[in-house]
């Protein structure tokens, strides 16, 4: 049998990009053949098997055929008389259809190198429309590798476009898709995913909530840029060069959803829109089987982002109120990430996206002046029950004004 590295690591190896994954394709074999060598399969719907010693996954040459709608409608073939080339064909770019034998050669009949050098990302074949997921891989790859100027080739563009319009995306399983966005949101420039979509109009298919954003209006005192679409997409741009934290991301991209079903005779303003994006929050979660933490955080930045921008406004007692409400005594980390993600917001606008954001300073300081204050010192004081939680609620409140006393407040409030 014949081995051949491929995929990711050929790809990332020419591009100078450090190579993290080592994926194998064998030609010639039989899974009967990779099993008495001691390969452990683990693939379920066509045959791929782990390394012995170095774990790494193995997959049989093959090819697939259409023969039902969706993601998972093919046919496999991994017979030992399937060629690299006959592999490599059924491959989504190009830039991933290559291969490198052990003696180091790079075998690349697609034109993998050549779209390398034009920072192209082109389908392989006619076989890239057979598989749905394709269309948000691409997007994904174009938001991964944005910042070394890659984008999306026309004719691909196109085929996304036929492919979206053809319903195929609705037969997509829920957990692939979040799968895709979660890797797409980790990426360095994440906002390009969701820009990737709406232009191949694949976002309101997979994302209405977002695509619902793009037109409506916002005060252009507050948001020079004006449209909440454009505005969202910002500030997770903003968010990347914050935090390399998905949960981060994906709050700033939840965080004002609920703009897209403001009363159009209430226009721009957007009063309660934080209460309306935590019910959209709630049902895109369901549908996209979002794990926990990451909508928990995204619900706390939708209905509270406002109040933080207005914290040199808000009294200690508000103050502490709103620390407890984010649990932001017991659960420091995410009270981390909830105001870094209310400074995406704050800066993901038109000409302000370097300016200071001095809010969240106020918060931590706030936040750890409170947690200063201890339930021991209190029970000292005889107290137990509700009348230690008042005692030592006042206390922090106490805490807290003489954290901020003095704090220069900044010079304008967000909306």
């Amino acid at each position: 049998m014949n081995v051949y590295l491929v995929g990711g690591a050929v790809r990332d190896e020419l591009l100078g990009i450090e190579v993290v994954e080592h994926d194998w394709v064998v030609v010639g074999a039989t899974a009967d053949v990779l099993r008495k060598r001691g390969y452990r399969q683990v693939g379920r719907d066509f045959p791929v098997f782990l390394h012995p010693e170095t774990n790494e996954e193995y997959a049989l040459a093959r090819t697939e055929r259409k023969v039902s709608p969706g993601h998972t409608g093919f046919a496999v073939d991994a017979s030992p008389d399937v060629t690299l080339e006959q592999d490599l064909a059924r491959r989504d770019l190009t830039i991933n259809a290559m291969a490198k034998d052990q003696g180091g050669r790079i075998i690349d009949p697609w034109g993998g190198r050549r779209d390398i050098a034009n920072r192209q990302l082109r389908s392989v074949s006619d076989a890239f429309r057979e598989d749905p997921l394709r269309v948000l891989r691409t997007a994904r790859f174009a938001a991964r590798f944005n910042e070394l100027g890659f984008a999306v080739a026309a004719e691909t563009m196109r085929t996304m476009a036929e492919i979206v319009g053809a319903g195929e995306l609705e037969a997509l399983p829920p957990e692939r898709v979040w799968q895709e966005t979660h890797k797409a949101l980790a990426a360095s420039r994440p906002e390009v995913y969701f820009e990737v979509l709406r232009e191949c109009g694949a976002l309101e298919r997979v994302f209405p909530e977002i695509e619902n954003l793009f037109g409506v209006p916002q005060p252009k005192r507050w948001h020079p840029e004006i449209d909440s679409g454009v505005h969202t997409l910002m500030a997770l741009g903003v968010s990347a060069s914050l935090s390399d934290s998905t949960e981060v991301r994906f709050a700033v991209l939840m965080h004002d959803l609920g703009k897209a079903t403001t009363p159009k005779a209430m226009l721009p303003s957007h009063h309660g829109h934080g209460e309306r994006s935590v019910q959209l929050i709630r049902d895109l979660a369901a549908r996209l089987r979002v794990p926990r933490k990451f909508q928990a955080l995204a619900e706390l930045v939708a209905r509270h982002h406002g109040l933080v921008h207005r914290a040199t406004e808000l009294k200690p007692r508000t103050i502490v109120e709103l620390l407890t409400q984010l649990d932001a005594f017991r659960q420091p980390d995410r009270f981390e990430k909830f105001l870094l993600a209310c400074e995406a917001d704050a800066r993901g606008r038109a000409g302000l996206q370097t300016r200071p954001y001095p809010y969240a300073d106020l918060l931590r300081l706030a936040q750890h002046a409170a947690r200063e204050v201890g339930a021991d010192d209190v029970r000292a004081a005889g107290l137990d029950g509700a009348e230690l939680g008042d005692a030592i609620r006042i206390r922090r409140i106490d805490a807290v004004r003489q954290a901020l006393r003095g704090a220069e407040a900044p010079a304008r409030r967000e909306s």
